[in-house]
């Protein structure tokens, strides 16, 4: 069995763990600082593996030293978002949590998988592949994947069918400047613009559910108050995952390092990639158009901002 550490024990881990338990995707090691934290909601999540018949090791512990040897790290923990906050006021203290987790997989884990899933995204990730030391192809960040399925729901609500007939992809840094692709929006193979065209619907609503789509996860925080979103980050990180573990190659909009692609170097920014057994085995470069290309900077600047903020904090 494949050995899945998952670094935070709220409300992503919580549901990490169990959509991996039940996938039998591996053995879970569950860790929060919190005592007691993780070893009781693994406790009571491995007496319910016995209900359906699963065998696998589940372990709770507030020790970061068990990651040892992972073949997954997936990083959940910081503090989440409340109302009025954006992504980018959770970046020092995060970054102090990356900053430990960072030196952690250094030390116990160096060769894993890293998914991270903490915000302001793209700035954690690049601080962790900065303090961890974890090759380039081995580490990115859950966002695009959520941002498209928000995008892909609204559309889907707007468009009155079902959002498996909708295939389309979110760019750009994980927060209000992302870059929803309506060109390689497709409705059953039929592009957007043309679909939005025969169905006579206005092209102001298409522009609104983008806006809502930048908003998404400030849409959730406002009405939960306490919490930010727990589901739908969970299930994009378990695709993520099985990407990884089943050599399933599929491209998916990540946050990755990119050294080149797309005119950019140093910057962890959202991309479409192939994920595979060897971890991110192609970066997929788009043909963007202007007004797109004009976006995809406004938002890779967005990044390049909070980047400045986490070298500045590494000194």
């Amino acid at each position: 069995m494949k050995k899945i550490s998952l670094i935070g024990a709220g409300n992503i881990g919580t549901i990490l763990a169990y959509s991996i338990s039940r996938k039998n995707l591996g053995d879970i090691v569950l860790i929060d600082k919190v005592d007691g934290l993780a070893a009781g909601k693994c406790l009571d999540l491995s007496q319910s593996l016995a209900v359906d018949g699963i065998d696998l090791s589940i372990k709770g512990t507030d020790d970061i030293s068990y990651i040892k040897n992972s073949d997954v790290i997936i990083i959940t923990a910081g503090i989440p978002r409340k109302p009025g906050m954006s992504r980018d006021d959770l970046i020092e203290t995060n970054f102090k949590v990356m900053q430990s987790i960072g030196e952690a997989i250094k030390k116990y884990s160096p060769k894993s998988f890293v998914i991270c899933v903490t915000n302001p995204l793209d700035a954690m990730v690049w601080s962790l592949k900065k303090i961890s030391g974890i090759k380039k192809n081995m580490i990115l960040g859950m966002a695009g994947i959520l941002d498209s399925a928000r995008f892909k729901f609204f559309l889907s609500e707007l468009l009155k069918i079902s959002v498996s007939n909708i295939d389309t992809m979110v760019l750009g840094g994980h927060g209000d400047t992302m870059v929803p692709l309506l060109d390689y929006t497709t409705i059953s193979g039929i592009p957007l613009n043309k679909y939005v065209e025969l169905n006579k619907i206005d092209k102001k609503i298409i522009e609104k559910i983008v806006d809502r789509t930048r908003n998404g996860g400030g849409e959730i925080v406002s009405l939960m108050k306490n919490s930010s979103a727990f589901f739908s980050p969970a299930v994009s990180a378990i695709e993520m995952l099985e990407s990884y573990l089943k050599n399933q190659k599929k491209i998916l909009p990540c946050s990755v390092y990119l050294d080149g692609e797309y005119g950019i170097s140093g910057l962890c920014v959202g991309v479409p990639v192939s994920i595979g057994a060897n971890g991110i085995e192609k970066i997929i470069e788009l043909n963007l158009t202007n007004t797109q290309q004009s976006q995809f900077k406004q938002s890779v600047m967005a990044v390049d901002e909070l980047i400045k903020k986490c070298k500045k904090l590494l000194v």
